[in-house]
């Protein structure tokens, strides 16, 4: 299993032959519904499109991981696996697959088992998605979800062997916690025993502006999740990812999936 950061929530990931393009935002500014002048991300060097994308999977349908101008930019014969909001965004650009997945459901893409599990808070009646990949042929899994918002229920999905969750809080007043970052990869680094832990949703390579910005509260980091995991005694390897920089996990017994399976996977392909 090959990773790849690629800035912000981004990844590319190279799991059983197949090469993943995860939230991507890679061109153009980053605004939120069109008003740059409270937020607006800007990449601080020009990122090259990755080449050769077999799917692309969306947690989200927000600009951050559904972002219009990047996914405009893209093959749109490349599939999409996307949380129902995200599915839309893909839709509305034009992609020729797009198949939206909800908490609980479950899809099969080549030797990979995706299963969408409750992810962020996006209001009282909206959940958007965190995912666990199995590659089938060797039973090694990832956990993803980009806000560290996640259900008790993954507890019965341990032990998994990549768990890829933001490390640093972030939190506006009067809307409360945007990140969960400490919390989430202790609870993650407990109840899942991973071998590899990654850090998600930095901010790399690129620079932010906009009158939201000074009220954005940040806290923590990476080296503190390490420090607070070895005095733990857990063995979680937590790696520092540099934006661009392929990182080859080589991973040692293989876990189980899901445990009792109580699912049926459904073809994406």
């Amino acid at each position: 299993m090959q990773v790849t950061w690629l800035d912000n929530n981004t990844w590319l990931w190279e799991i059983a032959g197949q090469r993943i393009l995860v939230d991507p935002w890679l061109v153009g500014p980053l605004v939120f519904g069109g008003a740059g002048w409270l937020f607006r991300g800007v990449r601080s060097r020009p990122s090259p499109m990755p080449e050769a994308i077999d799917l692309i999977l969306l947690s989200q349908g927000l600009e951050d991981h559904a972002h219009p101008e990047t996914l405009g930019a893209l093959d749109k014969t490349i599939p999409v696996l996307a949380s129902p909001t995200g599915a839309r965004v893909a839709t509305d650009l034009g992609f020729h697959q797009v198949t939206a997945i909800a908490p609980g459901e479950v899809q099969t893409f080549a030797d990979i088992t995706i299963k969408a599990l409750p992810g962020a808070p996006m209001g009282p009646l909206r959940v958007e998605n965190g995912y666990l990949l199995t590659n089938t042929a060797h039973q090694i899994t990832l956990f993803y979800e980009p806000h560290g918002f996640h259900p008790h229920s993954l507890r019965s999905h341990g032990p998994v062997d990549v768990v890829i969750t933001p490390m640093q809080d972030l939190a506006l007043p009067l809307v409360g916690a945007i990140l969960r970052g400490r919390q989430s990869a202790r609870e993650l680094a407990d109840w899942l025993q991973p071998q590899v832990m990654l850090p998600t949703a930095g901010a790399g390579e690129s620079e932010y502006q906009g009158v939201l910005l000074p009220w954005l509260k940040v806290s923590g980091s990476v080296e503190t999740v390490r420090a607070e995991l070895a005095a733990q005694g857990n063995p979680a390897q937590v790696i520092e990812p540099q934006v661009g920089v392929a990182i080859e996990l080589s991973l040692g017994k293989p876990a189980p999936a899901f445990g009792k399976p109580d699912w049926q996977p459904s073809p994406l392909q």
